[in-house]
Formats: structure tokens, sequence, C-alpha cells
């Protein structure tokens, strides 16, 4: 059981916005075909990231991070490529594959 949790957070890594999809069941490779929309203030748009995690879910105990893609003002290479070419185009849906970085990974926890 899985599903991603995308958390819009300052460059300190203050919480400002959270969303997550749908929880897959019974499969090894789940698909999303979910968007999120977050609305952030032009002003704060350089002082941001984004951080989609896929979270292996659990009724009973804690969910757990599998792995985390962090896009924003700390993001390098692809990830920063595609965080400005999403701001050179708002309100334009620009997708792009990530590989998954630990989670334990600069950026800390997703609480």
């Amino acid at each position: 059981l899985c599903f991603l949790l995308a958390l819009i957070k300052t460059s300190s890594g203050k919480r400002l916005k959270k969303k997550k999809t749908s929880i897959k069941k019974c499969t090894l490779n789940p698909y999303y075909n979910e968007s999120f929309t977050f609305e952030i203030p032009f002003e704060q748009i350089q002082k941001v990231v984004l951080v989609v995690t896929v979270v292996d879910y659990d009724r009973i105990g804690t969910s757990e991070p599998i792995g985390k893609a962090v896009l924003g003002c700390n993001a390098s290479g692809t990830e920063l490529r595609h965080w400005m070419d999403m701001l050179a185009s708002p309100r334009r849906p620009i997708a792009q594959w990530h590989s998954l970085k630990d989670p334990e990974d600069s950026g800390g926890k997703e609480n």
C-alpha cells in the first residue's frame, strides 16, 4: 500500500501546505495520475521547495517514507531544471520523471 505526499516548505524547512494522493493497493508499481495545485504568493515562490515523498502506508503501525524528490530553491540538476521550467510557464503542467532519493537526506522528515 503506497501513496504520494506533496509538501510545500520554506527553504528553512517550515511546512506551508500539504496534499496527498489516494492509496494504491496490491501493486509493486503504483501509478498516480493525479495532480496538485498549490497557490503560492509570487514573493514567496523563489523561497520554497516542493517535496514529493512516496510513503509505504501501514494501517496498524506508522507509515514509512520510501523515497522522495525535492524541487525548488534548494534543488540541483534535473530537479532544479524542472522547477525553473515550471516557474517559466505558470499554470501550465510541466511533466518530468525524477529518481527517488533517500527520504532522510536534506530536507528532513515530512510529518
